[in-house]
């Protein structure tokens, strides 16, 4: 490895702050999965479902990248597309339940759903703060992770609408709606997130040289 090839100090420096941050959110959004699952299950609300497992698909994503990091350009842009697929795991758990619900839904129990929305905001805000200055640190690894926290807190905000919706109107479509909508808001952050890696991917074919598809 040549002077050219060897990491700055600056560069080890945004590393090593961006897998201590990433291991953070990674507790935290573990953490919660077991708090908003609970209460998902007890209040029969989709949407908050679907969010729960989205707290796995963040917690899976910033474990890869603390793992990751250190790889070269085109092992990172792979694991970047890997991210994108785990994105949508969520999306399908959401889908599979909207089937199913879809002929009969019931209106969730509204309190313990927008109680478990707030912690959810407080987390995902959290994990946001934390991750906005690392986003362009880890290429498509930490963009996928910031992406994550970012929409999740938009979908907490619009769960507690949905609760406050419900209350009016007693009614199950508006919890199954917002179930559809997380499944459309995940598709746009897997679609970014694997733009990105493909950005990486002809980067890691231009420096070694070869033809770019």
């Amino acid at each position: 490895m040549n002077s050219q090839d060897r990491p700055t100090p600056e560069h080890e420096l945004n590393a090593t702050r961006l897998r201590r941050v990433v291991l953070a959110v990674a507790l935290l959004n573990f953490s919660y999965f077991f708090v908003e699952f609970t209460v998902a299950l007890a209040a029969g609300s989709l949407s908050l479902l679907a969010d729960s497992v989205d707290f796995l698909e963040d917690t899976a994503i910033n474990v890869l990248i603390f793992i990751a990091l250190g790889w070269p350009l085109a092992k990172r842009a792979a694991t970047g597309k890997a991210m994108a697929v785990v994105i949508l795991g969520p999306a399908a758990v959401a889908a599979w339940q909207a089937i199913q619900r879809f002929s009969d839904p019931v209106a969730p129990d509204v309190v313990p759903v927008v109680l478990a929305s707030l912690g959810a905001m407080a987390v995902n805000g959290t994990c946001a703060w934390l991750l906005v200055g690392m986003r362009h640190t880890g290429g498509s690894l930490s963009r996928a992770a910031f992406l994550s926290a970012r929409n999740d807190v938009l979908v907490n905000l619009a769960i507690i609408a949905m609760a406050v919706i419900t209350l009016w109107t007693a009614s199950g479509w508006p919890d199954l709606i917002l179930g559809c909508l997380i499944i459309a808001l995940a598709l746009h952050a897997a679609h970014e997130v694997w733009e990105v890696s493909e950005e990486e991917r002809l980067a890691a074919k231009a420096l070694a040289g070869e033809a770019i598809d």
